[in-house]
């Protein structure tokens, strides 16, 4: 994965997060590993064998998917390796000027991933809420025992997520803000479900991939 454009505010709240809640679906020692079934690859930079690329049936064989890049790792960790990392000496151009086009970059595909599952994307969103949401809530509970715990389960949070805020230059004092960030992300998974129901999902260059029958 190249280094991701970010310098303008709505980038440095929000595209360290969209890293490290990719390699939280997709960790790199899961997709590196031959009994694994996880596997991942992120579309702006990726090296293949042409080899490989042959044996797979080439890119007609993932013409149809949404998520190509993913698509194209899971058919090539069947029939070989696969690595996923950060490529630190390549940076993308693309920048992001306000929270509208990183929305956009979820809701295009996020739906997809989780199969256009109105189950799964329940699961994800009771989930999200528990894990991220609940924590800062319980500081308000009154009650000592849920305030300590949640205290440090959001503290233990921003300390996990600081190491990707360092990688990508932005002050450690935006981990507090995770919760709201991971809000933001949650939601815009539910705008992708929406889009889908209503027959524009997979928006890309004003097509529609993804349309619901």
């Amino acid at each position: 994965m190249v280094r991701l454009h970010c310098a303008s505010g709505w980038e440095r709240l929000l595209i360290p997060a969209f890293v490290w809640f990719f390699f939280m679906l997709y960790p790199p020692r899961w997709v590196a590993d031959p009994n694994s079934r996880t596997a991942a690859a992120a579309g702006g930079c990726m090296v293949i064998r042409h080899d490989a690329l042959e044996r797979i049936g080439g890119i007609d064989s993932i013409r149809g998917e949404i998520i190509d890049d993913c698509a194209l790792a899971r058919r090539v960790k069947a029939n070989g390796r696969v690595w996923l990392g950060i490529a630190r000496g390549t940076e993308s151009i693309r920048e992001y000027g306000s929270w509208r086009p990183i929305w956009d970059m979820i809701a295009r595909c996020a739906f997809a991933q989780l199969g256009y599952s109105a189950l799964a994307l329940i699961g994800m969103v009771l989930v999200l809420t528990v894990i991220f949401v609940m924590p800062p809530l319980l500081l308000l509970s009154g009650s000592p025992a849920a305030m300590a715990l949640g205290g440090a389960v959001w503290l233990a949070m921003g300390l996990v997520y600081v190491p990707i805020l360092r990688f990508y230059r932005c002050p450690v004092l935006l981990a507090p803000l995770l919760p709201l960030i991971a809000l933001f992300y949650t939601a815009a998974t539910i705008g992708s479900a929406v889009q889908f129901w209503r027959g524009r999902g997979g928006s890309w260059k004003g097509r529609y991939q993804a349309a619901a029958p």
